[in-house]
């Protein structure tokens, strides 16, 4: 575990500097449950940039501020989600929310990166609010559980998110013994990240609680059935982009060229600032 600023003590349950295996997906910050008490200013993240491709956050419990360069801002609680494309360049900075820093409580929350191609990577900044009650959810049969729909589609119903390139963002809540059936295209990248409890893959493979599973490259239909009292995860499914990889901190191109330009860019106050 790590700090983000001294609002957000996450895990970095994969990153770009891993390889390119887990594309389109570049990273994934977990913030587990963690309690702050009341608070007189507003814990988070102050200012910093983001160039070449896509935050995603989704909040399950607490509240996350937000503000950036290109005039955006709100404040997101539990299943609400920040789809934030950063694009040709955005600074923004990430706080706690301001009831929430005056009553404290529970957080948690998941921010994702997504790597745009190449084509899009220089394209105007865009930011998608989406609510708890935009987010379509499907009642799987015999009451196995429920799967809300952030991006992509599920038994027909497609989530709100506009991306880029074909991605799946599923919310899933699983009773005890319940089953979820992922059928997606075998080139997917597909990963799952247990928030409770625990799921058993193909009747094989156990996965607990705080932890990730890529699937394997090439699977078919995979079964996901929950343990004991049930499971809460997340699961991630995306086409892999056949580009090159290069990233330093908060900026992912294709270059090293790309990336001093991004650098010399942010200093130059291109990104524009809050």
């Amino acid at each position: 575990m790590h700090w983000v600023g001294d609002g957000f003590p996450v895990r970095s349950m994969f990153s770009y500097a891993d390889g390119p295996e887990l594309s389109p997906f570049l990273l994934l910050d977990y913030a587990a449950p963690s309690h702050f008490p009341p608070a007189e200013q507003p814990r988070g993240v102050g200012p910093h940039p983001h160039r070449g491709f896509e935050t995603v956050t989704v909040v399950f419990a607490g509240e996350v501020a937000h503000r950036d360069s290109a005039g955006n801002g709100g404040t997101i609680g539990p299943g609400d989600v920040q789809w934030m494309t950063a694009a040709s360049g955005i600074v923004h900075e990430e706080f706690h929310g301001e009831a929430f820093t005056k009553r404290g409580g529970e957080m948690e929350m998941v921010q994702l990166w997504v790597n745009l191609p190449s084509r899009a990577k220089m394209s105007p900044p865009r930011y998608q609010d989406l609510r708890d009650a935009m987010i379509p959810r499907v009642a799987l049969a015999e009451d196995a559980g429920v799967v809300r729909v952030i991006a992509g589609s599920f038994q027909g119903s497609k989530g709100p998110a506009h991306t880029e390139t074909p991605v799946e963002l599923w919310d899933v809540a699983l009773q005890p013994n319940g089953e979820l059936r992922v059928d997606l295209p075998a080139t997917n990248t597909k990963i799952v990240l247990v928030r409770r409890g625990e799921l058993r893959i193909d009747g094989a493979h156990t996965v607990a609680q705080n932890e990730l599973v890529r699937m394997p490259v090439g699977a078919g239909a995979l079964s996901l059935r929950a343990t004991g009292n049930g499971a809460s995860f997340v699961v991630m499914a995306g086409e892999p982009i056949a580009e090159p990889v290069v990233g330093h901190g908060p900026f992912v191109m294709n270059t090293r060229e790309e990336i001093e330009t991004a650098v010399r860019d942010y200093q130059a106050g291109r990104m524009g600032s809050l």
